[in-house]
């Protein structure tokens, strides 16, 4: 029996806690039946790079018998999922994909202007607010662009 992406989630930041303090678990994904691929996004202060991907890998060696694994960086259109990975983000542009319908659509860019633990609040284009519940987010990630973030006044 496979595990659900939850108890995969609390055993990966599990581990990584032990061994490897400062590293955290941004995202998972599992793709594929009945050969899943699961995939780590990890980050840690300074950046990841392909040693950290590889020591992770190899501490990870009850899961990779299980599913191919793969471990990556959250990369510059890093996903958004946590409270505090939107608070980190204010001032960027964000795109946001919800569940269900707010006012008559489902998919949102713009400006992060607020975050806390219950919902996100984006500026949008025309410069109208809209805030989304978290609860309410099928997925979420920053659109890298040139500019530096912007700053509500």
């Amino acid at each position: 029996m496979r595990e659900t992406r939850e108890q995969l989630e609390t055993m990966v930041e599990t581990r990584l806690a032990e061994l490897f303090p400062g590293v955290e678990l941004v995202d998972l994904e599992v793709r594929g039946h009945p050969a899943a691929t699961v995939t780590l996004f990890i980050d840690r202060a300074g950046g990841v790079d392909l040693d950290l991907c590889a020591a992770v890998s190899e501490a990870l060696g009850e899961l990779r018998e299980r599913y191919a694994l793969e471990v990556s960086s959250p990369g510059l259109d890093r996903r958004l999922r946590k409270p505090e990975h939107f608070a980190a983000q204010i001032g960027r542009v964000v795109a946001a994909q919800t569940t269900d319908p707010v006012d008559g659509r489902r998919n949102f860019r713009g400006v992060l202007a607020a975050a806390d633990g219950q919902s996100v609040t984006l500026t949008l284009e025309d410069g109208q607010d809209v805030t989304l519940p978290l609860a309410g987010l099928a997925k979420a990630h920053v659109v890298y662009t040139h500019e530096p973030p912007r700053r509500r006044t």
